[in-house]
This record gives structure tokens, sequence and C-alpha cells, in this order.
């Protein structure tokens, strides 16, 4: 019994409880949960009576047209796939571009009657499909009556009838569940749930109306249909390429791209919008936020997963994420835009990655990247913080921007690069690269960060006793130098630079600097007096091991003598612009006659850096110099990629379809050291899938060599690509190209 009348007296409160919260569902706030699986289904019933049962039951349907089979026409060298581009896919169902007719046959228990007879063919999607939502769609073969979809008869051969159905150019993307029913005075009849007759639809490039529409075969046939990739890394001018077999049309990789929609619960009436397919896809490719596909990882250590520079292609990726559920290890720049490319072309969203040469990584907007220098003009590396990539890698995708102004279509940004969060998420874009080109930062989505990775300024400041800080000199053509994509049709690149900014220096350039300025980019309006002397480091190609001499010329363009006292800082660095350690700082002082020039020679030999390397094998050489008469700074950068050495790959064997076939991978370790825990990987686009070979010691000096059968499956000119890979050598690669035929 309670103690009535009893005055409560408080106390503690219960401690919350352990642990992370439970997930919190749709109850009270929506009737229904939100429909955001694409492989979760609802059964509809094989009969649906229009009347109530009588005395001895529902009436029997055995008198009206029955549904005996239905051809979903779905070979591959049948019209369907052959007609709609989708020929390539390992797959087993019909797969269609939407906004575009595709036929099936039904075969009825007696012949078609159109004035008599009533039937349609149902698309369901999703697992509470609804007319309203645009997750069940009937499409009727009259006229009289249709729905969004388009249908007709297309021919009738006794008890056969081939209907033609369109699905509508704006329609949800994704596996669909297919019905045919008849209506009866009594009921409607179904075909019986069977999973040989779902289907997928996809973007259609090739359809006028389509949001994806591209009006360029050769485009298409390289965004859409090539499954083989060119992705370029490096230095601005020493490019190296690195070969990527996409593998789009692989089995299963078109499941596990739409396995990524579900797991980032993306309702499914938006999936048929490419701005915002390809806006979720950017924060999905990377695990940082929302245990999406890929790790990213730059420390050096990839004990737990395959090393960035390990991976050839973006399958074994894929089907890893989609069969684990669990994030892959590892990724950088390179391997999210790869994979992200496979993605977009899997659903028929035209797409190239792009690599950007000196992309700034600018966190506050103000288009400008700081270079601290002591008062002599010294780099100090302690308050230099921001860093310029020697490199980045993103995706273009092509669309219709209807949120935007007209014009401000086309090829869109996107990034899954973890870099900064965008409404909450680690994402990027899309974004016109038309709105970024005249400044229209406004535009949704991220342009501003995108625009500064093309347009800072790299500001070098000379850093006083008390601690001012006063710009010295300003380089207003470093970032951004040059754009480079797969060219269409070749194995050739293109400078695309032109369609990000217009050229330095002209009067468009100041004009969309002083817009973005309005929407809150500010740009560094400091000019200080240029000195008149100028230094210009040599280009170099060198291979890891080498010995060389890097060479520092300086001009003096005054009528009298200069001297400058100058510092040469060599450092190790990642490809992302972060210094790893300094092996080589010298201090000379170079004399210069009056409007003469002088080269200075620097030995760098390999035993100061060869310790030191990380990742990607990148020097970095900062010179910077002081003048002795006008204490004027000059400053001179330059980023050296070393070159690595090669795998020879060689293919024999008949070069036909279903014809055994050998590969051998070759490799010689140059070096006088041991290279340990070696991994090698191999696979070829229509000819080997993802295959890999460990070696735990390759002596210095020694040689391997790997041989694998493999068999073609296809016809068509591809390639074999494989990498070798160990912690004391990253990123050595070897290719091979084929012509299969018949």
């Amino acid at each position: 019994m309670s103690d009535q009348g009893a005055t409560p007296t408080p106390s503690a409160a219960p401690p919350p409880p352990a642990g992370r919260p439970p997930k919190v569902g749709n109850r009270g706030r929506t009737s229904a949960p939100i429909d955001s699986s694409n492989f979760e289904t609802t059964e509809i019933p094989e009969i649906e009576y229009f009347v109530a049962p009588g005395p001895r039951g529902y009436p029997p349907l055995t008198g009206f047209l029955d549904i005996w089979d239905v051809n979903m026409v779905k070979k591959r060298d049948e019209s369907n796939k052959s007609e709609h581009h989708t020929s390539r896919y390992h797959s087993d169902n019909l797969i269609v571009r939407r906004g575009q007719e595709f036929q099936i046959e039904i075969t009825f228990s007696r012949p078609y009657k159109p004035n008599e007879d009533k039937f349609a063919v149902e698309f369901a999607i999703g697992s509470n499909p609804q007319y309203s939502k645009g997750t069940y769609i009937p499409v009727f073969p009259t006229k009289t009556r249709q729905s969004s979809w388009g249908g007709c008869v297309t021919q009738t051969n006794d008890n056969i009838v081939t209907m033609g159905i369109t699905p509508a150019a704006n329609c949800i993307v994704g596996k669909y569940h297919m019905y045919v029913a008849v209506q009866t005075p009594f009921g409607i009849r179904r075909t019986k749930r069977d999973n040989s007759r779902d289907l997928y639809i996809l973007f259609n490039p090739w359809a006028a109306d389509d949001a994806v529409f591209l009006n360029d075969e050769e485009e298409r046939q390289e965004c859409v249909m090539n499954e083989l990739g060119i992705i370029y890394h490096g230095a601005y001018d020493d490019v190296s390429e690195r070969n990527w077999n996409y593998g789009q049309f692989n089995y299963g990789v078109l499941d596990a791209c739409l396995y990524i929609m579900d797991r980032s619960e993306m309702p499914i009436t938006n999936r048929g919008d490419p701005i915002k397919v390809v806006r979720k896809a950017s924060a999905m490719l990377n695990a940082r936020d929302d245990e999406g596909v890929l790790v990213g990882n730059w420390s050096g250590d990839y004990t737990y997963g395959v090393a960035p520079t390990s991976w050839t292609g973006s399958t074994d990726i894929l089907l890893s994420y989609s069969s684990s559920k669990m994030p892959v290890c590892y990724a950088q720049c390179w391997v999210y835009a790869a994979v992200f490319n496979s993605f977009l072309r899997c659903l028929g969203i035209p797409s190239r990655v792009v690599t950007n040469y000196y992309s700034a990584h600018d966190n506050d907007g103000n288009l400008k990247m700081d270079i601290i220098l002591n008062e002599n003009g010294r780099i100090d590396r302690n308050r230099t913080k921001d860093s310029i990539w020697n490199y980045h890698c993103w995706n273009e995708c092509y669309m219709s921007r209807p949120d935007l102004p007209p014009g401000f279509g086309g090829w869109q940004v996107v990034d899954a690069t973890p870099q900064e969060t965008s409404d909450g998420m680690y994402r990027c874009g899309p974004a016109s690269v038309l709105a970024i080109k005249h400044g229209e930062i406004c535009f949704p989505f991220d342009a501003p960060f995108v625009f500064a990775e093309v347009n800072s300024d790299v500001v070098f400041y000379s850093r006083k006793n008390d601690g001012t800080l006063e710009p010295v000199k300003v380089n207003r053509t470093h970032v951004g130098r040059m754009v480079l994509t797969k060219a269409a049709g070749s194995e050739g690149r293109r400078d695309i630079i032109d369609q990000y900014k217009f050229p330095e220096g002209s009067p468009e350039e100041r004009t969309v600097l002083e817009k973005a300025e309005e929407y809150g980019c500010k740009q560094d309006k400091s000019s200080p007096p240029m000195a008149d002397v100028e230094m210009v480091i040599s280009n170099l190609e060198i291979s890891v091991g080498d010995d060389f001499e890097l060479s520092v010329e300086f001009v003096n363009q005054s009528v009298q003598k200069r001297t400058v006292e100058v510092y040469v800082s060599g450092s190790v660095v990642y490809y992302t612009g972060v210094p790893s350690n300094e092996f080589l700082f010298k201090t000379p002082t170079v004399t210069l006659p009056a409007q003469k020039s002088v080269k200075e020679l620097i030995t760098v030999e390999s035993r100061d850096y060869m310790d030191h390397l990380v990742e990607q094998a990148n020097l970095n050489f900062i010179v910077t110099g002081k003048i002795k008469e006008t204490g004027r700074i000059v400053t001179a950068m330059k980023v050296v990629a070393l070159h690595n050495p090669k795998l020879t790959v060689e293919l024999s064997g008949g070069n036909k379809v279903n014809e055994e076939m050998m590969a051998t991978v070759q490799f010689t370790n140059p070096f006088s050291f041991n290279l340990e825990n070696v991994y090698l990987r191999m696979e070829g686009a229509g000819v080997m899938e993802a295959k890999s070979r460990y070696y735990s010691l390759i002596p210095g000096g020694s040689s391997l060599t790997w041989t694998e059968l493999f068999t073609p499956q296809r016809t068509g000119k591809t390639r074999v690509i494989a990498t070798l890979d160990c912690s004391g050598l990253r990123q050595v690669s070897g290719q091979a190209s084929i012509t299969i035929e018949t």
C-alpha cells in the first residue's frame, strides 16, 4: 500500500542508458515507413476478386483469358538489350533504359480479342508500391487508357501478343517486378511472382527527354559504355597514367550500385532524379560519416586493408561492399573517383574522371594559400599550414539542371573524396562547371569549394620579429594549372582547363573573380613590388634511386649587380602536398652580373631521400632568396614525381572468344635492398576477373614471373592491367592491350 498523504522527496535521477542510442524510426511521424529499399518487396496477390464469396466460395475464373507464359526478350543478342545498349551487362534479367520502348511477348490461353479482353502489364518497385508515388505503374495496351508509361500491342500471332512498353523518361531508376494482370467480370488474375521476370530500368543518355541526355555519340560511347579508363596523376610537367577497369557491366555490379542507394536510405521516389542520385552517392562512396563504400587513408599504413595504389579496378570494391555490408579499406582520391565513375556509368549517367593539377584545399573560402617565410627568406615550416595537392581527382557527370537558371546544365562536378562537409555530410556537388567558370558560385551545390580548387592564389608572407606578416610575392597562376581527362575514342588525354576558367590575366578572368567576391570568396588584393631577379627550376625526370642535379637558374633583369642569399629546401611530400621529411637544405649565395643569368647546380644523392620516401615518391623543392641590395624576396617551387620501375605484362594465345589464353607478369627488383610483403593484382575488362598473388620476399636484384590462364568472354579491344605494391615500393604497374575476335 502507498503511504497516502506522505510528502514526496526528491532523489537523484537515474543515469542515462549506456552505449549508443537505438535508431529512431518513423513511428508517430509518418503513417508508414519511408520506402527506401529496392530489394524489399511486397507480394501482390495473384487474384483480386471484385465480388464477395457466395455459399460455395468465390466464382471460378477458369472460363476467362489466362496467361500461360511471358517472354521478357532478354537474351544478349535479342532486340531489347541491343537497342538499349545493355547487352554487355552480365545479368540474366532484362535491363533497359527509360524513355525508350522495349518489348515483351505474352502467351495467352487463347487468341487475344482486343474488343473483349482487358489486360495490363504491371510494374512495381520498392516495399510499398503506390500508383500516386510512381512505384506501381500499370501499362495498358489500348490508346484510350494509358498511364505515365506508354503501351501498345505491336504484333499478334495466334495466342502470342507482343507488347511495346515505354517507361517514362523521368521514371524511377532501379529493379522492378513485373506482372501481367487480366481483368474478368469477377476479379483480376495475375501471373505469379517470378524473379526471372524482374527488370532493371536505367538512365538513358540516348533519350532526348531524359535529364542525362548527351547529344554526342562519341562521348556516350566513352562516358557510358567504356569500361577501361586512364586516370592521370604525377606532376603538372611530368604527367603519369594509371589504367583502371571500371567494370560497370560485370556480374553483380549493378545490384551493388542499387544496394549503395538502399544503404543510404534514399527514398525510392527520389531515384529518378540524377541530381539527387549523384549527391547522395557522393556521400555514400566514402565511409567518413555514413558507413559508405570506401575508407580513406593517406597515412601509408595499410595493414588492415588494400593499399590504394594496389587496386586495378572497381569490381572487387563494389562486390566486397555489397556482400560484407562493411566499408572497404582503403582509398585515396583517384580510387574514390574511379569507383564513383563505375557507379555513374553503371546506372547510365555519363561520367568521366578528371585530374586537377596543383589543386588547392581551401578551408576558409578566401582563395588564398599561405606560405610563411622568415625575415631572411627561409620557409617557416612550423607556421606554413596550407597545402596544395600535386593533383586531385574528381568526377564530372552530364545532366540538365532544372534547379538552376537556363544554360547551366551539362557537365557537373561531383567529388566523393571526403574533404569538407556539405549540408552536414562529407560530399561535394553536383556543381555546374559552367557556373564555376563564370563565377556563379551561389548556385548549388558546393561551387565555392570547387572554384577555390582551381582559382586560389599562392601568397608568400615575410614574418617580422614582432609577428606581423607582410606579403612579399603573390603567384596567381600556380593553382589549377591543368585539368586532364581521357579523350573520347582514344587513349590520349585532353586538357579541359578552359572549361573551368578563362585565361590567366584576361579581362574575363578579372570579371569572374570580382563576381565570386560578391558571393563571399575573398581574394588577396595585395600587389607587392616585383623583384628584379627571377628564379627558374629546371624540369626533371628522375627514377626512384637515382642521383641527380637540381638546376636553378637566376636571371638578373636589372642594370646593376645583384647578390641573392638563397635557401634551397627539399622535402619528401605526400601527393596532397603535406610534407613528410626535409632531406635537403642548402644556403648558397649567388652573385649576378647586370642583366646576366647564372645557374646553380645542387647535387641530390639517393641516400639523402630514399629512407624518407612515402608513397607516390614526390619530392618538393622550394627555393627562396633575399636580394641583398633591394631586400626583395624571390621564390620558386617544383614538385618532382620520381618514376617507379614497371611491370612487364605479356599475353599469349589465340585471341579468340572462349579460347584459353595466358598472361605473364614479370618484375625485377632494381634495388640493392629486399622488397617484403609484396602484393600483385591483375585483371582485364571482359577477359579476366581480378586475381592476386602474394610474395613474402623479393630479394634485391632478383626477378619474378607470374602466369595466369584466362578465357576471354567477349570480342573487342581491351587491356589487362597489373599492379605491384608493398610498403617499400608503391605504384608499380603495367598493362598490355589485346583485341579479341570471334
